[in-house]
């Protein structure tokens, strides 16, 4: 079986810590106990102090930005943590990571069907509502099908053009979550092609698939995620 890597977060309070099941030890026991059985590797662990009443979780987005990076697993000790708390949720699932309750590892499962019914749902609602857009222009007169008229090329420009913002959107998120692994080996002092080779080792996906990196597709990171480049490239492209 493959070994896959893992990032453990944890969450702890002042009011919560001495509290049986909750404390950090007891999470970080949970999670030792879960990998003893499951093929896969510890790379990170990530610890969050803050209140469980609030949505504000600046640690949770650093984990879920490394699962991202390194095609990772979150692990987190108990569902209970994620069960109760929607805006945990909420950022699990906008996040595309995987993750996993070490006290129940199928939860994920559970979540995500959960999720699809609520999508599937939505999905339904947004048909039926364009069904009835449909039927109310035909009733005044507005005819479909054969050469597109005006409104239908309309439509086609705004569609690809909501294609192109979305493309670049998911381009510019990639850049953000590869950007402080990208500025900490520009700042060892590699070059763009040395960073390349590095993240070629580590087996990073690129933005547009794949794992193998070149001066270039790193040059594109640099520039989306608008970080300073090497200095050697900079004075080329001065020179330039």
């Amino acid at each position: 079986m493959i070994n896959r890597p893992y990032v453990a977060y944890y969450r702890v309070s002042t009011q919560q810590q001495g509290r049986s099941g909750l404390g950090l030890a007891a999470q970080q026991e949970a999670v030792r106990r879960f990998l003893q059985t499951t093929p896969g590797k510890l790379i990170h662990e990530i610890t969050e102090v803050e209140s469980g009443t609030k949505n504000d979780r600046p640690k949770l987005a650093d984990a879920l930005r490394l699962c991202r990076v390194r095609s990772a697993i979150l692990v987190i000790a108990r569902l209970d943590r994620l069960s109760r708390n929607v805006a945990l949720i909420s950022m699990l699932m906008d996040s595309g990571a995987e993750f996993v309750a070490a006290d129940f590892p199928y939860a994920n499962r559970l979540t995500i069907h959960v999720l699809a019914a609520v999508a599937e749902y939505e999905a339904k609602l947004i048909s039926e509502r364009i069904k009835a857009r449909i039927a109310a222009q035909k009733t005044r007169g507005v005819k479909f099908g054969g050469k597109l008229d005006e409104f239908g090329h309309l439509y086609l420009r705004a569609a690809r053009a909501a294609s192109d913002v979305a493309r670049i959107k998911r381009a510019k998120a990639r850049a953000a979550d590869l950007a402080p692994l990208i500025r900490e080996l520009r700042d060892k002092g590699k070059s763009l092609h040395a960073i390349a080779d590095e993240l070629t080792r580590l087996d990073i996906e690129r933005p547009r698939g794949g794992a193998k990196w070149t001066s270039d597709s790193v040059r594109r990171i640099f520039r989306l995620s608008r970080l300073r480049p090497p200095k050697k490239y900079c004075s080329r492209s001065r020179a330039i």
